[in-house]
């Protein structure tokens, strides 16, 4: 077993596809197939289960992927070690709640790639519950995510606090004007953002009965389906208060232990912290102040 045939396993389980493996490798589906076959008679065990659609995994395969990832990026944190010297270079690949780059992360992004033009710098967006597993599983160097994080493997610092309100039509004007509406629908991003969970506990103590959340993916998106009247939602206050100014939504508090989530960046304990990050993180020292280790 060698770091190359983990990396083929890893974009296999991934991908749920040789082919889509093959294309991401710039290799073909037949050295990929046999790469895999060879891993599984050297181990003595199959690690996934072909079907029409594809492969999955199975149970060995599931107890092997968090190991063959992060084998894959401690090789990749020793290479990086050893050339790590001089300004600030190499790839940088971090995650972020599609909240928290609409409100925060313009000035740190912008002064960052000022300052550092030799860092190849990508930001993806997801949910708190997905970028905090593709932190922990090395697909991401580290994410702003929605707190409290409390995973073994990941250090975690509070680097500011959102206010979250209630945002409903312009015609809803009170939290009371709320119950009256029946089929209430929530407009949320998918399952696993933090938001959306607080929202789902806050309506059910309140005792208002909601239809099936509708999903989306964009924050322009949700907001424009609240003032266009179709629901409610839970968003940081910063984010929607030029839309509240505009009359085009209603914006309402509530208590201020449900209104508060601290945003964090997270990072493996055990990942090499590269030139590129300690900038990074250093910009956004100096942006929001120091930032706070969670207890």
């Amino acid at each position: 077993m060698d770091v190359a045939d983990l990396k083929v396993f890893e974009a296999v389980a991934r991908h749920g596809s040789m082919n889509r493996a093959a294309t991401e490798l710039h290799t073909v589906q037949s050295n990929v197939t046999a790469r895999i076959r060879a891993l599984e008679r050297e181990i003595g065990v199959a690690l996934f289960q072909r079907h029409v659609r594809g492969v999955s995994l199975t149970p060995a395969g599931q107890r092997m992927l968090p190991y063959a990832a992060r084998i894959a990026k401690l090789v990749a944190d020793a290479k990086l070690a050893a050339l790590d010297d001089g300004p600030p270079n190499g790839a940088l690949s971090l995650g972020t709640l599609e909240t928290t780059a609409a409100l925060r992360l313009a000035p740190i992004l912008s002064g960052y790639a000022r300052m550092h033009p030799q860092v190849q710098l990508s930001l993806t967006t997801g949910t708190s519950s997905s970028l905090t597993a593709d932190v922990a599983e090395c697909r991401l160097d580290g994410a702003f995510v929605a707190g409290p994080v409390d995973h073994p493997d990941l250090h975690a610092e509070t680097i500011f606090q959102e206010e979250l309100v209630l945002v409903t039509p312009r015609t809803l004007r009170s939290v009371e004007a709320i119950r009256s509406v029946k089929d209430l629908k929530t407009i949320v991003f998918r399952m696993g953002c933090s938001y959306r969970q607080r929202l789902e506990a806050l309506l059910a103590e309140m005792g208002i009965l909601t239809a099936t959340p509708l999903e989306f993916g964009s924050l322009d998106a949700i907001v424009a389906c609240v003032a266009a009247g179709i629901g409610v939602t839970l968003l940081p206050r910063g984010v929607v208060a030029n839309a509240a100014g505009r009359d085009l939504v209603s914006i309402h508090a509530i208590a201020a232990e449900k209104a508060r989530v601290g945003t964090m960046f997270i990072r493996r304990h055990d990942a090499y912290v590269s030139s590129a990050m300690r900038a990074f993180v250093d910009i956004a020292r100096a942006e929001f102040g120091p930032l706070m280790v969670a207890a």
